[in-house]
């Protein structure tokens, strides 16, 4: 059971862009100074908590998005605005 506890504690914690492994050609750069993410499109919103690792594609403009709890998202093109609010004290522009 203490085995089980710890595991999801250590689950709970954040991961920062020093936890990122990256296996592709791909750039990626550090947002993690980002509470949170969002991309607005026409019918729906998409939001990302705790970005780490952007990517953007500039042939397709597809946003690759990892996040502090260890999820990927591929975020297609099409949306009309994209936001985000940053941490405390972090800088509101970091590319």
């Amino acid at each position: 059971m203490k085995n089980e506890k710890n595991e999801r504690v250590e689950a709970m914690k954040k991961m920062g862009f020093t936890d990122f492994r990256n296996a592709t050609s791909h750039r990626f750069d550090d947002i993690s100074s980002e509470l949170y993410r969002e991309y607005v499109y026409a019918d729906h919103t998409v939001r990302i908590n705790n970005p780490v690792a952007l990517n953007v594609n500039f042939s397709s403009g597809g946003h690759r998005v990892w996040d502090a709890q260890g999820v990927s998202h591929y975020v297609q093109t099409g949306w009309k605005e994209i936001k985000w609010e940053v941490n405390k004290g972090d800088p509101h522009f970091v590319r």
